[in-house]
């Protein structure tokens, strides 16, 4: 299933950041598997509350580009660094801060802070390990390994509230831990090597116009992706009232199917294009946001949270097909100065849609319903696969493609 040898260039360090990958994944893995239930059962945040605590939480997605500017000097390696030692400050408060929600917001900032930081240089580094013409499968390994820690993350949050019937002080070790494994991501960059140099193009926020189309695409998908990010599992435990197990225990399956999806998407990417795989996942897309939304008015109600458990994994499987936006972005680059600049001016972009979803999601649940909330992820939805059908693929990557379409044909 994994041929990275045949993805990534030999003598690259792909070895030391896919390490970093799994160890980092497996510190959110544990702190997602616990933080919608700190919210609710600890915090006691409503739906609203937890809008406005998610608006600081994309916030430095937001000011990515700004930060990044500022770092323009440093190579991506030395950045995807930084990002892990911010994680570390802010995952450390975490587990010794009181349950203020002020504090609470106050860090979830500083750690994703550093999150994003290590997100806006991720795929980059992925691209510039990727051996030519292997920018989705690496993508699509990255994914994987990163899947592959956020299981692990999950399974030991189910373990640990399976052992412990009291929970007063579970959340604060699963915290402590979390800042543990961050530490040894850390640790394990210190053989990455950084070649990149700097860039002019990375002193300013970075636009161009044949880009215009992926900015529409981060824009559409950042807004119909945040819904179900910060709505989905805080409506499984608002509205469902499902405890810190069964979250856990969805988040795991969801890793576990995603982990053997990315490398397909990421293969089928390679194969069939870029634009047929972000024009196609809206059908699945659809039906889900539908029976998220409605599938309280159509089942009982311990059917219905079966059904949004399944439509959350699909979610999870579906929004994977992201990583054809940043294989179109390589398509169109120039060089590798262009795709970092590019990558980060995107998720700029992606980020200020997804904060104003974060601040009104939690109004438009308390004023129109979760099926209204839903409804809107939907036609967000809809709207990026229609813009996305819009693009004209460049002559090169036709070229490419045809052959492994051909190829594709005879296996069959």
């Amino acid at each position: 299933m994994f041929n990275l040898a045949k993805t990534f260039k030999s003598g690259s360090t792909y070895k030391s950041f896919f390490l970093s990958i799994l160890t980092v994944g497996l510190a959110i893995g544990l702190y997602k598997g616990v933080i919608d239930n700190y919210f609710a059962e600890v915090v006691h945040m409503s739906a609203f509350d937890k809008g406005v605590s998610e608006f600081f939480r994309e916030l430095p997605g937001l000011l990515l580009v700004v930060i990044l500017a500022a770092l323009y000097a440093m190579s991506a390696e030395r950045i995807y660094k930084i990002g892990a030692v911010v994680m570390l400050v802010g995952m450390t408060l975490q587990a010794i801060i009181p349950p203020s929600r002020t504090l609470v917001i106050l860090v979830t900032f500083i750690f994703s802070t550093g999150e994003h930081m290590q997100l806006g240089m991720r795929n980059t580094l992925s691209l510039n390990f990727a051996r030519e013409e292997h920018g989705g499968s690496a993508l699509g390994y990255q994914n994987a390994i990163y899947q592959i820690g956020t299981l692990i993350g999950f399974l030991t949050v189910c373990v640990v509230f399976l052992c412990h019937k009291s929970t007063s002080n579970l959340y604060n070790l699963i915290f402590a831990a979390s800042a543990a494994f961050v530490l040894l991501s850390f640790l394990s960059l210190a053989k990455m090597r950084g070649r990149s140099e700097a860039d002019a193009t990375t002193r300013r926020i970075y636009f161009r116009k044949k880009y215009h189309k992926y900015y529409m695409l981060e824009i559409f998908y950042g807004a119909r992706k945040q819904i179900f990010f910060t709505f989905g599992p805080y409506a499984l435990v608002l509205f469902y009232h499902a405890n810190a197990l069964t979250i856990s225990l969805l988040f795991a399956i969801s890793a576990i199917t995603s982990f053997f999806a990315a490398p397909l998407i990421g293969k089928l990417i390679d194969h069939i294009g870029y634009k047929t795989v972000m024009v196609a996942d809206t059908i699945i897309l659809v039906v889900v946001c539908f029976f998220y939304g409605f599938a309280h008015h159509l089942f009982p109600m311990h059917f219905a949270f079966i059904v949004c458990c399944v439509n959350y994994v699909l979610d999870a499987i579906i929004s994977l097909a992201s990583m054809a936006t940043y294989v179109y972005v390589q398509d169109l680059s120039d060089n590798q100065y262009e795709i970092k600049a590019t990558l980060t001016t995107g998720l700029s972009l992606n980020h200020l849609i997804t904060i104003l979803i974060a601040l009104f999601g939690g109004w438009i649940w308390k004023v129109a319903g979760i099926e209204t909330l839903f409804t809107i992820s939907a036609i967000l939805g809809l709207c990026n696969s229609a813009y996305a059908a819009t693009i004209k693929v460049p002559k090169h990557a036709k070229d490419q493609l045809e052959p492994s379409v051909s190829n594709l044909e005879s296996q069959n």
